[in-house]
């Protein structure tokens, strides 16, 4: 590296770089020590010195940290690339790196707006519970709203029961019936029908596999009419969920000659 007995013209120093384009010194010296920026030359006192070149290369890796590519991406990738493919390809993928981190923030801006309304409506502040809320937001559940009415001994059978993957499966299963639900509502199919039969069988067996056939868990999972909320979002699911089912499982009952409810009680 050339050396200087004094300041050459065109040349700035790590304090006027800085001030030029808008950094901390302590930032400056943190990309030469990692080799992402460094000084054209040095005075002989050992001062870093920049060429308009420097400032130029420093521009193109404070915007490309704009748009959040790291420094081992700049420093090992992207100033190595040549072509107008391999920068489509790095592009792209920083584009699909951005986007998952917006999905994720979207998701937790998501469950504090949740959080904050779940706050103003109970006016009680249950973390434990919300927890269980928010962790079922996440995972896709529908009825998550449905969590905040359970007790302490079914939550701790969900606990028990289930982990994140065995959980996003059930969660699966019962959107799928409840979307199925939701196309039979929607197109006016009666629930005494072959088709709302066969979805009324397959409720069914999905709360059998939740509660392993403890019929002491039915009504908590059973009365979704019962639940008061002022949540006009899951007052629609209510809606939808309540016109069908009910019918339809009462159908499925007197079909099959029984009531588990009353055999609970026995």
């Amino acid at each position: 590296m050339t050396k200087f007995k004094a300041i050459p013209q065109g040349y700035l120093t790590v304090g006027e770089v800085a001030k030029k384009m808008g950094v901390t010194v302590r930032a400056l010296q943190y990309y030469d020590r990692e080799g992402v920026f460094c000084p054209s030359c040095t005075s002989e006192g050992g001062r870093r010195l920049y060429s308009d070149k420097d400032i130029v290369k420093l521009h193109q890796i404070l915007t490309l940290k704009s748009l959040g590519f790291s420094f081992d991406e700049i420093k090992n990738r992207l100033f190595s690339i040549d072509t107008p493919q391999k920068a489509i390809i790095a592009l792209t993928k920083q584009s699909n790196s951005i986007q998952a981190q917006i999905d994720t923030l979207t998701q937790s801006l998501k469950a504090i707006e949740l959080l904050k309304k779940e706050i103003e409506q109970m006016q009680v502040v249950d973390f434990s519970k919300y927890a269980d809320i928010i962790f079922n937001l996440q995972m896709g559940n529908k009825f998550y709203g449905l969590i905040k009415h359970f007790d302490e001994n079914m939550l701790r059978f969900c606990h028990k029961k289930f982990d994140k993957d065995t959980g996003v499966t059930f969660i699966n299963k019962f959107n799928l019936i409840f979307d199925k639900i939701e196309k039979c509502v929607n197109s006016k199919v009666a629930p005494d029908s072959e088709q709302g039969q066969t979805i009324a069988k397959e409720f069914w067996q999905l709360i059998m596999e939740f509660t392993d056939g403890d019929m002491s868990m039915l009504p908590q999972l059973m009365n979704f009419a019962g639940i008061q909320t002022k949540d006009n979002e899951y007052k629609n699911i209510q809606k939808f969920l309540n016109c069908f089912i009910e019918p339809a499982l009462g159908a499925y009952f007197n079909n099959l000659g029984i009531n588990p409810f009353e055999a609970k009680n026995e």
